[in-house]
């Protein structure tokens, strides 16, 4: 696989697991100069999609965690003292 090839349509499961095959690859080894740059290119680009993939959950996770705390602020209170 080329690292032209597209990884922005790939999950963030694809992605990983895929980064995991290169990363195994260029240990093992036995590939030559070019195949390892572009083994390396293709595991960059994977990298970068696991990283938009986890920022876009953490900015998911800080707006619901925002939304929460607005709603916990915003209703009403219960007088207990009659």
């Amino acid at each position: 696989m080329a690292p032209a090839d597209d990884v922005s349509s790939l999950s963030y499961e694809q992605a990983r697991d895929d980064l995991i095959r290169v990363v195994d690859q260029l240990e093992r080894g036995g590939t030559t100069l070019e195949e390892s740059l572009t083994l390396w290119e293709r595991g960059e680009a994977l990298a970068a999609r696991c990283e938009q993939w986890l920022i876009g959950a953490r900015e998911r996770l800080d707006a619901a965690k925002q939304g929460s705390a607005a709603e916990a602020s915003e209703a009403p209170t219960q007088n207990t003292e009659q």
